[in-house]
């Protein structure tokens, strides 16, 4: 089993059925994803694409209506306790009984998993989400950043070796969202295999290694990051001058340029046609004063759109 994926689907679909003579939803069409053991996976894709879907079938919450998909290894039909064990998922929402401590909901949470108390890692997790100091806070009193961490330490009181996280740092501010991310890199790192899915692409982007785009409850894309990336061949190039300009200098011309400023250029180029090179020396040669030059290079946010623009 060692050399399977993580998670496995093959031809997944889900139908909803229309109520009072609505038309049936199809949320997930036929899809094959393969995620590797051990990886940094982000499963991103618009609202309503079928990732909340594809997440609650592997948790066992929503009954799949074709195609097959097993966790670290274990059909979902055929085994369903052994996946299910295989896998925790931290929702979106936060949701908690505000009369207990941190302490208490990861005991009753291990307790549910039929965890023996011998085996129970309660403070270990505890410590590290970063929540051993409010053990016996009631939850009511913590704060949103407090209650996110709260939901990754309940999903981890199994010992699974998948990690889902469903939009983890909603509303969560810039240094909370930074020490979320440090616990989720540790986890990894020893061993746990992340799901991340989000609407921060920069975070994908900074965290993941591979990234799959749902849209439309199809796989658009499923790639290594770079791979992914590197989909785009457009590259701009910003050119600052001394010297105030009133149109294009001739040296630029047969490039794609346009005057932004009376002293900036903006040279759009393809990556894989024109060379840096060339558009140095087509600047050097115009005879104008650099006083600063910097590249944009394609970023996640532009194959996201590309990819799940209009009918894409």
């Amino acid at each position: 089993m060692s050399g399977e994926a993580a998670i496995s689907v093959r031809g997944l679909e889900k139908i909803y059925k229309g109520r009072r003579g609505a038309p049936d939803k199809h949320a997930l069409k036929g899809i094959d994803l393969d995620i590797p053991r051990g990886s940094m996976f982000a499963l991103l894709g618009p609202n309503g694409a079928g990732k909340s879907t594809f997440i609650n079938i592997l948790a066992g919450l929503v009954n799949k209506t074709g195609g097959s998909a097993r966790v670290w290894g274990f059909d979902i039909d055929e085994n369903p306790r052994n996946a299910k064990v295989s896998i925790g998922v931290v929702p979106q929402e936060l949701f908690f009984d505000a009369f207990f401590t941190p302490f208490e909901l990861l005991e009753m949470q291990a307790g549910l998993y039929g965890v023996p108390p011998a085996n129970r890692r309660t403070m270990d997790i505890l410590e590290m989400v970063g929540l051993e100091d409010q053990r016996d806070a009631y939850a009511r009193t913590l704060s949103g950043g407090m209650k996110r961490r709260l939901l990754i330490a309940k999903a981890m009181v199994h010992s699974p070796p998948i990690l889902v996280l469903d939009e983890p740092t909603a509303g969560v501010d810039i240094e909370l969202r930074q020490q979320l991310w440090r616990n989720v890199r540790e986890m990894n790192d020893h061993g746990i295999t992340i799901v991340l899915t989000t609407h921060y692409l920069e975070e994908a982007e900074q965290l993941c290694n591979i990234i799959a785009i749902i849209n439309h409850g199809e796989v658009v894309a499923c790639e290594p990051k770079e791979e992914l990336l590197s989909r785009i061949d457009e590259k701009e190039i910003i050119i600052d001058f001394s010297e105030q300009l009133t149109e294009i200098p001739p040296a630029l011309a047969g490039l794609n340029s346009q005057l932004v400023t009376p002293n900036r250029i903006s040279v759009q180029v393809n990556k894989s046609t024109t060379s840096m090179g060339e558009i140095l020396a087509s600047i050097t040669s115009s005879g104008l004063t650099v006083t600063d030059l910097t590249t944009s290079e394609t970023d996640l946010e532009d194959v996201f759109l590309q990819l799940t623009r209009g009918d894409a």
